[in-house]
């Protein structure tokens, strides 16, 4: 293992390797990834794989057509098929004042770029053939969102970012961040000290224990872990449930074929604050998501669920990640929190931190005011970040 390094990023999930290559993208030949399990393991091998820009705030909104754009070049950049498909988010209304309320959102993406539309239920059969129509009144659909496989983006960032230089060490935690007179001296790990004046934290839902490495409280930006979960079915024919498909009103529920092997991916709003952990499935979410997914696409009943698993939701108060520098010690940065985001947004994410380190600035569309990291301890809360998929 390395003694000395320019920058050190703690955390080696999505947010992290895209940082990582980023950085390296950018020059920084001497960067180090420290991860506890394996890459990918946290939150990201666990996602649903949904990408969007169907927010509900300019924030959000500008940031993800941004990364929309860079999730269109990215098995290029990478040299690798990430698998990216614009197979859309179809989100679906139970009532006139649901609809009201896609109107009000799909004019705010409109004004940003986002090609939103308000479609019938005649439009939304053709696009998930198998969907139910009954129960709703309104799409809104956007085709330019979509969905990536999460294993193969992990492989492609790290793969490209090691070509830069960066060096990846798995199993490696850090167990502590030497800090003089608010400057970094170096990271600790199980296997040594790294020499760095430079500290990114991307652990996401581990990230108040490394801000606590760093002599700030643990709850200084509070980022709670969230357990959800998810179902997934043996395969059906392609082209059957391409968009993630969900109706918001009913518990945040929502469906969606993965854009490898074609099984369906089931998703419910129920959550429950855990510890770190926690990652055991459980009897109760099966029932409960697909008691809304048989709802949505009946013909659900007669396939077969193949997997079941947990993961983070790692929450802010508002649902918006902490992505920026920290004030009170130098050369401090953080990008977590993303309240189940972290996947969809990561290559602007990525390229940010990595243009802010190097540059001080970034062209990325990224509002550093929206998501800065003191905004807790000021009490500024943000609209709360839309959450599905």
């Amino acid at each position: 293992m390395k003694s000395r390094a320019e920058v050190v990023i703690i955390g080696g999930g999505v947010i992290g390797l895209s940082i990582a290559y980023h950085l390296g993208k950018l020059g920084v030949e001497d960067v180090v990834v420290l991860e506890k399990n394996y890459i990918g393991s946290g939150s990201t091998f666990r996602c649903a794989s949904g990408i969007r820009a169907q927010f509900t705030d300019e924030a959000n909104i500008k940031l993800q057509k941004y990364n929309i754009d860079r999730w269109r070049r990215l098995s290029d950049e990478l040299e690798h098929d990430i698998n990216f498909k614009q197979s859309g988010y179809l989100f679906l209304a139970t009532s006139e004042e649901e609809v009201e309320v896609f109107k009000k959102n799909i004019k705010l993406q409109n004004k940003f770029g986002v090609p939103t539309r308000l479609i019938s239920m005649d439009e939304a059969k053709e696009i998930v053939p198998p969907l139910n129509t009954e129960p709703f009144l309104a799409g809104a659909w956007n085709p330019e969102d979509g969905k990536a496989s999460p294993f193969h983006v992990v492989y492609g960032f790290a793969k490209k970012a090691k070509e830069f230089g960066v060096e990846i060490y798995e199993y490696t935690p850090a167990v502590d961040i030497l800090v003089e007179k608010s400057e970094i001296k170096g990271v600790k790990t199980e296997k040594g000290i790294i020499k760095t004046g430079i500290v990114i934290n991307a652990a996401n839902a581990w990230a108040p224990i490394i801000n606590e490495m760093a002599g700030l409280k643990r709850d200084f930006i509070p980022i709670k872990p969230y357990k959800h979960q998810l179902v997934k079915t043996e395969p059906i024919a392609p082209g059957q449930i391409e968009p993630l498909t969900c109706p918001p009103a009913w518990n945040d529920s929502y469906v969606i074929q993965d854009g490898e092997d074609g099984g369906v991916i089931c998703g419910t709003g129920l959550e429950k604050l855990t510890y770190l952990d926690d990652v055991q499935p459980t009897y109760d979410f099966m029932r409960e998501v697909l008691k809304w997914a048989t709802k949505i696409i009946p013909a659900l009943k007669y396939v077969h669920v193949v997997r079941q698993w947990a993961g983070f939701y790692a929450k802010t108060p508002d649902s918006n990640p902490a992505i920026g520098r920290i004030q009170y010690v130098d050369e401090f940065y953080i990008a977590a929190g993303f309240s189940g985001h972290g996947f969809m947004m990561a290559p602007g994410v990525g390229e940010a931190i990595a243009e802010l380190i190097v540059k001080g600035k970034s062209k990325v569309p990224l509002d550093w005011e929206w998501y800065d990291p003191h905004r807790f301890e000021r009490g500024e809360l943000r609209s709360a970040a839309f959450q599905i998929g």
